[in-house]
């Protein structure tokens, strides 16, 4: 079990030093706050877009996948969507920290944390049916949530109120023009038709891509405010608890009564409990949301995921599942 720990400190470790980096370097006095949100606007219209496309372009059209496993996973994770939609504003009163909480509960750092981590334990095997997921499952995110952060944009919502039996057809404009769904969009037909880029292009389209996290992570530590940690505690705190505790511990009582391999319920297990993607952050600031509330629910989140991370693989492997 000290292999898992290692495991779960080796894939937060580096968002820590990104975040920190990006701090530093605001406290020095190098950067200020104006042009760190120019930045981020950049990385969110112009860096999501080309790591969204990439995400897609570079599925392998002949993975194999258990047909029940991806359907059990895709129908929770729309339930949870809904069931979020529906319930959480009964309790939250502000749009912008309503989208936010939704998105940093059901939105994972998935595609980061599910290859090291079942590598770690299942090896190669591991590697093939987490990937073969995660190529489903972040698409889902992206979607939701840029359709979730306007349902909850008090733009949207007022450009709406001036255009009467107009929201829907505004929502769905802004959803379809949104730079990540456009990213989306070119990807998805790129794999449809099987168009195929030259090395001299797909090299740099990797490459900035990969840029994507680290840089979007600098720019998150540059504007986190810790002393407003207090105020949003009401928020921060339920997210926390059902990303980390209750979503896990759902996989944990449900997995075993599925007919899923081992694999399978681990693999479920980190799309559930590793901590809210990056890209919340940027797509919170930029589309109407509350940044600074979503910015903390990434930092602490990625953060504090090293411990339940572990408990829940000590779990598993007192279960017998590892």
């Amino acid at each position: 079990m000290i292999k898992s720990f290692i495991t779960a400190v080796n894939a937060v470790l580096p968002f820590v030093i990104y975040l920190l980096f990006g701090y530093g370097v605001k406290r020095s006095g190098i950067v200020d706050e104006a042009f760190l949100k120019k930045l981020n606007r950049m990385v969110f219209r112009c860096f999501f877009p080309v790591m969204m496309f990439k995400n897609l372009y570079h599925i392998s059209p002949g993975s194999r996948v258990n047909g029940f496993y991806v359907t059990f996973s895709v129908a929770s994770l729309l339930v949870l969507i809904v069931l979020l939609v529906l319930l959480l504003p009964r309790f939250v009163s502000g749009d912008p920290q309503r989208g936010v909480m939704i998105q940093g509960i059901f939105r994972s750092n998935f595609v980061l944390f599910a290859l090291p981590m079942t590598e770690s334990v299942f090896q190669e095997a591991g590697v093939a049916v987490a990937s073969v997921l995660v190529a489903i499952i972040v698409p889902i995110y992206n979607v939701a949530a840029v359709i979730i952060l306007e349902m909850f944009n008090p733009e949207t919502k007022g450009k709406a109120s001036r255009r009467p039996g107009g929201y829907a057809l505004l929502l769905f404009k802004n959803v379809l023009t949104n730079p990540i769904i456009l990213g989306a969009i070119v990807g998805a037909l790129f794999l449809l038709f099987g168009i195929r880029l030259p090395e001299a292009v797909d090299q740099p389209v990797s490459a900035i891509s990969n840029m994507t996290t680290p840089l979007a992570l600098f720019i998150l530590g540059g504007t986190l405010r810790f002393s407003t940690i207090g105020r949003n505690g009401r928020y921060l705190a339920p997210v926390l608890l059902i990303k980390m505790i209750l979503l896990p511990l759902f996989t944990t009582l449900a997995a075993p009564h599925l007919p899923i391999t081992n694999i399978e319920q681990f693999v479920l297990l980190v799309m559930y409990g590793s901590p809210t993607a990056v890209a919340s952050y940027a797509m919170a600031e930029n589309m109407g949301g509350d940044g600074e509330l979503a910015g903390q629910i990434v930092a602490l989140g990625t953060v504090l995921s090293i411990f339940p991370l572990f408990g829940w693989s000590f779990l598993y492997g007192q279960m017998g599942l590892l």
